[in-house]
């Protein structure tokens, strides 16, 4: 198993039983820490208020494109 850096991603490279060379997101797995923020909300809350406040920029974006001329 190693842990490097992929595409500016954080990744865990492996082999499987049969050879071939798997990739999965560190953040899947045990490698990484679990993020204080998820910890906490144990399971109350899916995203944290960043990334809320940029699906709402998103969302009022769309909205704006999309309004009636």
């Amino acid at each position: 198993m190693a842990r490097r850096e992929a595409w500016s991603y954080d990744r865990v490279c492996f082999h499987d039983d049969q050879g071939r060379l798997i990739s999965l997101p560190a953040s899947w797995t045990s490698v990484v820490a679990e993020d204080p923020f998820v910890a906490l909300a144990a399971g109350r809350c899916a995203l944290h208020i960043a990334a809320l406040q940029a699906l709402a920029s998103l969302l009022e974006r769309w909205r704006r494109q999309n309004a009636p001329a």
